[in-house]
C-alpha cells in the first residue's frame, strides 16, 4: 500500500504549542500584507477613488473569470527598506477566459504609481515567471515612471522591462497593456512594445515627455490630450488599439482580448483529482517552533498530495531525505523532502539518482526542505561527502523538469542549493512562516566567528576579551537570526512569497498548472543524454 498513514494528535500539548506559533507568525505576516494591501494609505485611496477610480486589486477582480483564485506574487516586496510594503505594484497568477495569465498592475495611490529599485525587480520576477511558463501577460497601466530620487538604481536596469516585453512576444506569449492613467516617459514603452493596446478616454495619456519637459526640452506649448491623449492614440498616432469610455469597458475588452487568442496549454491534463485524507488544517501544528526538533515531513504529504497517495522511492536508504511519487491536483510529481535536516552521502546520491529519474518521464519536481546543509566531519569529508553534495547539485543544476520549492523549516548553506533554493531557478518558491535561510544557523555562525577571533589572538599572543566575545556573539546571532526569517528574504524578492501552510496544496496545484501551460520534458527527452546513473 502506498496510502500514507499519519498519527498526528491535534490534542497533543506540543502540537497545541507550535500551532499556536505558527498562527503567532501567520498574524504578523498578515499585518505586513494589509500594509500593501493599504496602497499609500486613506489619504490617497480617497483621493483615487475621488477621481472615479477603481483600486488595482479592484481591477484584477473584475478581470478575472468569477470566482477564480489568485496567486499574488511577491506581495512583502521592499519590506525592511526605505520604500513601501508591496513595492508599488501588484503580481500574481489569474484566470481570465479560462487562460491562466500573468498580471501586473501599478499602484498609482503609492507615489503615483511611480518605480523603485524593488518594483522593477517584482516586476522582472514577472516576466521571467510569464516567460518560462509561456503565460500571457496583462499588464495594468497607470504610472508616472521612474521614482526620480531612486533614478540611480532603476534606470540601468529598469530598461529590462522593454526587452522582456519584446522576448515575450517573440517567443510566441502574447503582451496586453490596459492603460488606466498616465503612462509617461518610460512607461510610455510599456504599451509601446506590448501586442495589444487599451486606453480610456479622457483618462489615459502616453507620452514621452509631458507638457512640462516638452516646453523645457522645445519651447513648446502643448495640452495633455493633443501630446498623448488616447483618443489621439486611437486616432492619430496608432498607438492604441481600442479605445474604452471607462475602465469598466476597458477591462472588458482586455477579457475579449484574451478569450480571441485561441490559448492552449502545451504540457498534459491533470488526472482526476482526489483530496487528501487528512485534513490540511493540522499543517498548523506539525513543525516545531524550535527547528533543532525534527519533524516527518511524511505527515505533510499526508496532507497536501492526492489521496495521501505517496510512492517512496528507497525508503530504506539515506533515510534522512524521503523521496517518492505523488499526484497533486491530479499532476504527477516527483518529492523530495528533508526528515532530519542533515543531508549525508547516501541522501546525495539518493537524490541525483531520483532527479534523473524524474527527468527521464518528464516528471516535475518538488522539494519541501527543512536541511541544516550536507554533512561535516573528518569522517564525512573522507566518505566523499563533497563529491557526494556535487552530485546532488550537479543533478538539480542540469534537471529540465520544472522545479516547486517550499521553505517549511531550516534551509542552511549549501543544502539550501542541493534541494532547489533561489539560485538554482526554482519555477516557483514560496516560504511558510516557520521558514529560516542563511549560510549556516545562527549560533553557529556566531560560534565560527568566536572561534577564528580567538585563533587569531592566542597566535598574535595576545589575551582574548570574553567579555567582547560574548557580546560579539550576542550581536552576530541577533544579526543573522534576523536576516534568516522570512520577512526579510521575502522582502529581497528572495522567494515569490510567505504562504499559510494550508494553502500549501492549493498554491502547489496552482504553480503546476501554470507550468504545465509550457511544454514540460526531462533532460532526457531527445535521447542524447547519457540515461540514469545508478549512484
Amino acid at each position: 500500500m502506498t496510502i500514507l498513514k499519519s498519527d498526528v494528535n491535534v490534542t497533543d500539548p506540543r502540537y497545541l504549542a507550535y500551532r499556536d506559533a505558527m498562527l503567532a507568525k501567520l498574524a504578523e505576516i498578515e499585518a505586513e500584507h494589509a500594509k500593501a494591501v493599504a496602497g499609500g494609505g486613506q489619504k490617497y485611496v480617497e483621493r483615487h477613488r475621488r477621481r472615479g477610480k477603481l483600486l488595482v486589486r479592484e481591477r484584477i477582480e473584475l478581470l478575472l473569470d468569477p470566482d477564480s483564485p489568485f496567486l499574488e506574487l511577491s506581495p512583502l516586496a521592499g519590506w525592511g527598506s526605505d520604500y513601501p510594503v508591496g513595492a508599488s505594484v501588484v503580481t500574481g497568477i489569474g484566470v481570465v477566459e479560462g487562460v491562466e495569465c500573468m498580471i501586473i498592475g501599478n499602484d498609482p495611490t503609492v507615489r503615483g504609481g511611480a518605480s523603485n529599485p524593488w518594483t522593477v525587480r517584482k516586476i522582472f520576477r514577472a516576466c521571467d515567471i510569464a516567460l518560462e511558463n509561456r503565460l500571457p501577460v496583462v499588464n495594468f497601466v497607470e504610472s508616472g515612471g521612474a521614482d526620480l530620487p531612486s533614478q540611480k538604481e532603476i534606470f540601468i536596469p529598469g530598461g529590462r522591462l522593454f526587452r522582456d516585453l519584446t522576448r515575450l512576444s517573440a517567443a510566441g506569449i502574447p503582451t496586453i497593456a490596459l492603460v488606466f492613467g498616465n503612462s509617461t516617459a518610460g512607461g510610455a514603452y510599456v504599451p509601446g512594445m506590448s501586442d495589444h493596446v487599451v486606453m480610456i478616454e479622457g483618462r489615459s495619456k502616453v507620452f514621452l515627455g509631458g507638457p512640462p519637459l516638452v516646453k523645457m526640452a522645445t519651447g513648446e506649448v502643448s495640452d495633455d490630450e493633443s501630446l498623448g491623449g488616447a483618443a489621439m492614440h486611437a486616432r492619430t498616432s496608432g498607438l492604441a488599439d481600442h479605445l474604452a469610455r471607462d475602465e469598466a469597458d476597458a477591462i472588458r475588452i482586455g477579457r475579449d482580448i484574451v478569450k480571441r487568442l485561441n490559448w492552449r496549454k502545451r504540457g498534459p491534463a491533470p488526472a482526476a483529482v482526489v483530496p487528501p485524507r487528512y485534513d490540511p488544517e493540522e499543517l498548523l501544528g506539525i513543525v516545531p517552533d524550535d527547528l533543532k526538533v525534527p519533524f516527518d515531513p511524511k505527515d505533510v504529504l499526508a496532507r497536501v498530495v492526492d489521496d495521501s497517495d505517496f510512492d517512496e522511492f528507497k525508503p530504506l536508504y539515506g533515510t534522512s531525505l524521503v523521496t517518492g511519487w505523488a499526484r497533486i491536483h491530479g499532476y504527477p510529481v516527483g518529492v523530495l523532502a528533508n526528515a532530519r535536516g542533515v543531508l549525508f552521502s547516501e541522501e546525495s546520491q539518493k537524490a541525483a539518482q531520483f532527479i534523473q529519474l524524474a527527468n527521464q518521464t518528464d516528471t516535475p519536481l518538488v522539494f519541501l526542505h527543512n536541511t541544516t546543509g550536507y554533512m561535516v566531519g573528518r569522517d564525512y569529508e573522507q566518505g566523499g561527502i563533497i563529491k557526494h553534495g556535487a552530485m546532488m547539485i550537479n543533478a538539480v543544476s542540469n534537471s529540465r523538469v520544472p522545479h516547486l520549492s517550499i521553505l517549511m523549516g531550516a534551509s542552511y548553506g549549501a543544502g539550501h542549493y542541493g534541494m532547489c533554493g533561489r539560485a538554482y531557478d526554482p519555477r516557483f518558491l514560496f516560504a511558510w512562516p516557520s521558514a529560516k535561510s542563511a549560510v549556516m544557523g545562527p549560533a553557529q555562525l556566531a560560534g565560527v566567528l568566536s572561534i577564528v577571533a580567538r585563533n587569531a589572538a592566542r597566535a598574535r599572543g595576545q589575551d582574548y576579551d570574553e567579555a567582547a566575545d560574548a557580546a560579539l556573539r550576542e550581536a552576530v546571532e541577533a544579526q543573522v537570526e534576523a536576516e534568516s526569517l522570512p520577512l526579510f528574504l521575502s522582502g529581497r524578492l528572495y522567494d515569490d512569497g510567505v504562504i499559510d501552510p494550508r494553502d500549501t496544496r492549493t498554491v502547489l496545484g496552482l504553480c503546476l498548472s501554470a507550468v504545465h501551460s509550457q511544454t514540460v520534458r526531462g533532460a532526457s527527452f531527445d535521447g542524447t543524454g547519457f540515461g540514469v546513473f545508478r549512484m
